[in-house]
């Protein structure tokens, strides 16, 4: 008797991504069937250098909001910022339950300490190997390694086919907490069928594998072996426990006491202590306060500021501005941590500040990173064996190198999806297409408003920065018109008044010109008035100067 063939998969299911993609943070991707919606991860990313005032920068969930009743759960990979960070912005307007492991609700909970939302907000922690039941999906969470502990990897089962979404991995054998990451679980999957991967491409252009964490702590022994007279003072991640975790047992080993400094660093080592993730042994953290009962010698600072940020610890103390640490020659400075791209040029700003007050700076060999080189990716695609490829957290040559990987492990090439954000794929067995792109983009949040800097500010703000502002004063009479007095002229980071004297009364006189002109065309329109006198002022100072200040016309009336 012939084995009866098993009939395609007709179902569909939409897969899209709100961020993530063209860029390393602000990961958020939706995945739709029918009358369910669930959201895997929602994070924010850092402002960029022309993005003047910004303090952070979160994903735009209007797709979301439009469809707030198919919206079923937040299923969130692990606990970085740019997984994590926008959830209290986005919470506020879209309130449903979000589904962790331990550690990583942990740090959410403090978030939604911060912002009020704790009594509102369902949250529930799953354990690897476990499943959750969302509308017509069931997601199980697999263990993975990464530089955070509880780092999970998810399976997404649809009625379309299983989903695979890695979050953001590498493969550990020997990691500094917990177990090395479920393969086998991968391979079971692998083994049944799964529809699609979506792979973290961070590292993708680096061939090999990544080192483990526990190299770090060889170095670490190293380095305090061979600085045993001096302070020594590291920078890090602050969500990187495992890391603090090695440089607390090496100051124990060496018989230091170790002072936490930085607000963040502060906030996820004590929800890691509280929660069990990290072991310090008594008598070993003191309060920054206490650290002149000590010699330097018995001394660790473990610090935030490793990406040269200006506000953080580290810059603080370079910058001579930190209001507990004073940096002295002989310290040992270690940066236990790669500058992120765009970084690089804070970070040597940093380490030459250091270096300038007679400090130790070590930068190499101290870091190791949380993603996954080439051969671990290749790894999980020859366990997953996915019909499709869909390249996820990368710059678009992180994406298309992963597809350009994916196809050599046996993806066909046109069942490589390199998706941009806001993109809608439709994916089944039978055809993987894009179907149709919803909004998608950041929503700059500057201090506690969030979305009301926009473009069009950002702009103005641009051009205040690069060439200053004129603010032109006068007074006219209530009908004639006539200029009563004035033109004053004020300026601001345009030129110095007071060796401009000769330029700024011929502003004025421009100015008196062209609202004369008015007058005697019978312009009565303040608003005309005021456009004749921006253009006019605006063409003088670009002849004259070749600069094109903000000008801001001010007309009072008189009656």
């Amino acid at each position: 008797m012939k084995r009866e063939e098993r009939k395609p998969n007709k179902e569909k299911i939409k897969i899209i991504p709100l961020g993530g993609l063209e860029q390393i943070g602000m990961n958020i991707t939706a995945f739709e069937y029918e009358d369910s919606i669930i959201v895997v991860d929602c994070g924010l990313a850092f402002p960029d250098e022309d993005m003047l005032g910004i303090d952070l920068v979160i994903p735009d969930t209007t797709y979301l909001k439009e469809n707030i009743d198919k919206v079923k759960g937040f299923v969130i990979t692990h606990g970085h910022e740019d997984h994590i960070g926008a959830i209290p912005y986005v919470l506020s307007e879209i309130n449903v339950p979000i589904y962790a492991t331990k550690l990583t609700l942990g740090i959410i909970e403090g978030k939604l300490k911060e912002h009020n939302l704790t009594k509102s907000v369902k949250r529930k922690v799953v354990k690897y190997g476990q499943s959750i039941n969302l509308g017509c999906f069931r997601v199980e969470f697999i263990r993975t390694n990464h530089s955070i502990a509880d780092a999970a990897a998810l399976a997404i089962f649809s009625p379309a086919g299983v989903i695979v979404h890695t979050g953001d991995f590498k493969i550990d054998y020997t990691p500094v907490f917990g177990d090395a990451i479920d393969l086998t679980r991968f391979g079971e999957l692998g083994k049944k069928g799964v529809l699609a991967l979506m792979c973290d491409s961070t590292n993708v252009l680096r061939e090999g594998f990544t080192m483990s964490e526990k190299t770090v702590g060889k170095t670490f022994d190293h380095i305090f072996a061979e600085n045993t007279n001096r302070r020594i003072i590291i920078a890090t991640f602050a969500s990187n426990v495992d890391r603090v975790q090695q440089i607390i047992n090496t100051a124990y080993k060496y018989g230091r006491k170790v002072i936490i400094e930085g607000r963040s660093m502060v906030n996820v080592i004590t929800t890691a202590s509280e929660l069990g993730y990290i072991n310090i042994p008594e008598n070993t953290l003191i309060d920054i306060d206490s650290m002149k009962n000590y010699p330097d010698e018995q001394i660790v600072l473990i610090t935030t500021g490793s990406q040269g940020e200006s506000m953080a610890a580290l810059s603080r103390m370079a910058a001579s501005i930190h209001k507990k640490v004073t940096i002295n020659p002989g310290d040992t400075v270690i940066l236990s941590s790669s500058p992120i791209p765009g970084n690089e040029k804070s970070v040597s700003r940093v380490i030459n500040e250091l270096t300038r007050k007679g400090a130790n700076v070590i930068f190499q060999d101290t870091h190791v990173s949380g993603h996954a080189c080439q051969e671990e990716i290749k790894l999980i695609y020859s366990l997953v064996k996915p019909m499709y490829s869909i390249p996820a957290h990368g710059e678009y040559r992180h994406l298309k190198k992963q597809g350009e990987l994916a196809v050599t492990m046996g993806v066909a090439p046109e069942n490589v999806m390199i998706l941009s954000s806001g993109d809608v794929l439709e994916i089944g067995e039978e055809s993987a297409k894009i179907v149709d792109r919803v909004q998608a983009g950041g929503i700059l949040v500057d201090g506690l408003g969030v979305g009301d800097v926009g473009n069009i500010v950002l702009r103005d703000r641009q051009n205040l920065a690069e060439n200053g502002i004129i603010i032109v004063v006068m007074t006219l009479e209530k009908y004639s018109n006539q200029l009563l007095a004035g033109p004053d002229i004020v300026t601001r980071g345009f030129v110095y008044v007071r060796e401009s004297e000769n330029l700024i009364d011929e502003a004025k006189q421009v100015v008196t010109d062209a609202v004369t002109d008015c007058i005697d065309n019978r312009v009565s329109d303040w608003g005309k008035i005021k456009m004749v006198v921006k253009d006019s002022l605006s063409d003088y100072l670009w002849k004259k100067m070749k600069r094109s200040p903000m000008i801001l016309p001010i007309i009072m009336e008189v009656k």
